[in-house]
């Protein structure tokens, strides 16, 4: 388990461009639907544990699932697995990057990347949402979460927090009511 555990999260972590957010459908697309380790709803509440933690996303999400599967070991081979790529790309663009930089090329490639990472972020809201269910208070806590970070600023972990808290207290209390 633990060289399963390296392997997907090494094959995650070579998809990193964009970020965490960027690799939630890969990370998705191996955990849930390829090894089935995860359920959906696992993995949306995998992913608002994860984005509430500091850190990327993406080795707090490996660490979550390692952990969940293979306790302490599982974590530190998910984690593992997914850094190594990074480490061995950044590595291998620093010793060349003075060289490409300036490459109008390399400008096309990343001008055409950066739209394909766009996709892949709503890529993965759209399924996130399918998990959590189109509901009107579903929709509705998003809105209210996004109005309050856009036109409030307030801090997205501020957020969480309450929604964690109303989330406790009013499902909590309909749960307790029948």
């Amino acid at each position: 388990m633990l060289l399963k555990l390296f392997i997907t999260f090494f094959k995650i972590g070579l998809f990193t461009i964009g970020g965490g957010y960027a690799m939630l459908p890969v990370i998705q697309k191996e955990v849930v639907d390829n090894k089935g380790w995860l359920s959906n709803e696992e993995f949306l509440d995998a992913i608002a544990i994860t984005n509430s933690l500091p850190g990327p996303l993406a080795t707090n999400c490996a660490t979550f699932v390692g952990y969940k599967l293979s306790r302490f070991m599982g974590a530190a081979a998910a984690v593992l697995g997914a850094i190594c790529p990074s480490f061995i790309i950044i590595i291998a663009i620093a010793s060349v990057f003075r060289f490409i930089a300036e490459s109008k090329y390399m400008q096309y490639i990343f001008a055409g990347i950066r739209p394909a990472v766009v996709a892949l972020i709503l890529f993965a809201l759209v399924r996130l949402t399918k998990s959590v269910g189109i509901k009107a208070l579903n929709l509705a806590i998003s809105f209210v979460s996004i109005a309050l970070i856009l036109l409030l600023d307030i801090h997205p972990a501020i957020i969480i927090v309450l929604s964690g808290l109303f989330g406790f207290f009013f499902f909590g209390r309909e749960a307790e009511s029948k």
